[in-house]
């Protein structure tokens, strides 16, 4: 692709993503050139990197111009240097969505010279073009892909990203894209089948991203193998995710059992413990199994609250089509099991298993029978 440069950027000291998701490697922000009779800018990045972001441009561009800056994303970790780019190149002209020639001022950015563009419409460079595909709710309202017909590119938008500085030999993109999908655009799953219909009768080589590696061979298959699977809200991975939401450590307990004894039928078992883990990951694991087991503490009257947000963090993201059980842990009036349930049963397709097991204060031999019969209806 050498008509075609990366001029991203990697911000290795954000710790946090949408201030809420940890960054323990930091983030990629893409941004693409294209370079034929014309000169295409694809996206700019966020503001903390603006500076870096224009200097690899003007050493990208070697003396030229750009003539189009083309806007995929409007969210500010892409659009956040627009205002910066049009001050150090005021002829350029900028191609977006309508939505987001709307959103444009929204985010600062005072600019006249727009062209509007829409699904099925052509940007000509010369010797390059790129026909535009709506992916509206990908995972914001404006957002558009294209396709390079000549160098079999598809530029994806925030589809196919992940967390983390860019790698382009990365063995292990589903980590991290797996936990940025679900807890990002897992919402909109009908959204993304709807583009993956659109883009499947095209020829592409590459598929490049604005986080992440450009995907390409072997690793593009995967990567759409999946995203048509989590689209689907199917199952990826057969197993049991084990959750513990636990207070002083009783319910804690109980939850490791419960895990040990799964791992003794030979079944696989992701585990967290909400109070210390990572919720997204939390999230992400949710996702790629089909049965849960939620263990909670009641708190004052209701639901510990790590167990709470989880639940309302799922609901969030369109959770479906998984089977659920419940432990609750309460010493004088339990009340998590119908808090959990009443979340749960509120989500689309979500069978909450019987019997529900109640322990009081910490879970003791007569509690036992219980939860192997939990296991069994699992």
């Amino acid at each position: 692709m050498k008509s075609i440069s990366y001029i991203g950027c990697d911000d290795q000291t954000l710790d946090l993503f949408e201030g809420q998701y940890a960054l323990p490697d930091g983030m990629c922000y893409n941004s693409y050139l294209l370079c034929a009779d014309k000169v295409a800018v694809l996206d700019t990045i966020d503001p903390r990197c603006t500076d870096e972001w224009l200097n690899k441009l003007e050493k990208s561009l070697m003396g030229r111009k750009p003539d189009y800056l083309v806007v995929h994303h409007m969210e500010p970790d892409h659009s956040g240097s627009i205002a910066q780019f049009v001050k150090v190149y005021p002829d350029v002209q900028i191609v977006c969505s309508k939505i987001a020639g709307n959103m444009l001022r929204q985010f600062g950015v005072e600019y006249s010279n727009v062209l509007i563009v829409k699904e099925g419409d052509v940007l000509d460079l010369g010797g390059l073009s790129l026909r535009f595909i709506a992916a509206p709710m990908i995972h914001w309202p404006e957002v558009l892909m294209s396709y390079c017909e000549e160098e079999k590119v598809l530029f994806s938008a925030d589809a196919f990203g992940k967390f983390g500085v860019y790698d382009a030999d990365a063995d292990d993109w589903a980590c991290e894209a797996r936990r940025y999908y679900f807890n990002i655009v897992g919402k909109y799953g009908v959204q993304v089948q709807a583009v993956l219909k659109k883009v499947s009768p095209l020829a592409i080589n590459s598929i490049a991203p604005l986080h992440g590696p450009v995907l390409e061979g072997e690793k593009m298959a995967e990567a759409l193998r999946l995203y048509t699977i989590w689209s689907a809200y199917g199952v990826e991975t057969e197993g049991v995710f084990v959750v513990s939401a636990s207070i002083h450590g009783n319910t804690l307990r109980a939850a490791e059992y419960i895990a040990d004894e799964l791992r003794a039928k030979g079944i696989k078992v992701a585990f967290t413990d909400l109070t210390r883990d990572d919720m997204a990951e939390a999230v992400e694991d949710a996702f790629r199994y089909g049965k849960m087991i939620l263990c909670a503490c009641t708190y004052d009257g209701d639901l510990f609250p790590p167990m709470h947000t989880f639940l309302h963090k799922l609901q969030l993201k369109g959770y479906r089509d998984r089977r659920a059980a419940l432990v609750e842990n309460g010493s004088w009036a339990p009340a998590a099991a119908k808090v959990m349930r009443g979340m749960l049963e509120a989500m689309t397709n979500v069978e909450v298993l019987e019997p529900v097991v109640t322990l009081r204060g910490c879970m003791k031999d007569a509690d036992k029978p219980a939860i192997a019969e939990l296991l069994n209806a699992m």
